[in-house]
């Protein structure tokens, strides 16, 4: 019976260690896939520190996610153009923003693919497209196929990832 139990509490061990070290692996993906890539924009991760708020750095450039309905751009219905918190390039149209219901701000296309890319994340356990800004690697949010017409793609960013300027 001992040696019954002794078996168990090692094999819940190497369970244990064996999640957390897949954990650790995962949440990382999209912040070394990032550094892999080479952009327009570079800087240090003492530079983006010192140029973006912290919750900016942790949603931009460490892949985080802010909290739903938190974010600044929610419930923004002014007119104007979303641009990339880390280097400014133009992103999104509010021509193109809807109300998804999800807690983040939605757009149903970006305003080119020139700034605007997409990479598979399989972060958190599920597979899923990371949109990144292309001039400089941010990390803006992920899109999905259950937006509406005409493209029926529902791109979710992060406000902590974007800027807004009115018209």
């Amino acid at each position: 019976m001992y040696i019954m139990y002794k078996t168990k509490k090692i094999m819940m061990k190497k369970i244990v260690f064996f999640c957390c070290l897949l954990a650790a692996i995962t949440a990382t993906s999209c912040a070394q896939q990032q550094t892999q890539q080479k952009f327009a924009v570079t800087k240090t991760d003492a530079e983006w520190k010192k140029q973006l708020t912290p919750e900016q750095y942790e949603v931009a450039r460490q892949a985080g996610t802010e909290r739903p309905y938190s974010g600044k751009y929610v419930d923004n219905h002014e007119k104007g153009t979303y641009y990339c918190v880390c280097c400014g390039v133009p992103l999104f149209s509010s021509e193109t923003k809807f109300e998804s219901g999800t807690g983040w701000p939605s757009f149903y296309e970006p305003l080119s693919k020139k700034y605007v890319g997409e990479r598979t994340d399989n972060s958190l356990g599920m597979m899923r497209t990371e949109v990144y800004c292309t001039n400089c690697g941010a990390h803006l949010g992920h899109v999905f196929t259950e937006g509406p017409q005409p493209t029926g793609l529902r791109y979710c960013m992060h406000s902590a990832a974007i800027n807004f300027k009115t018209e």
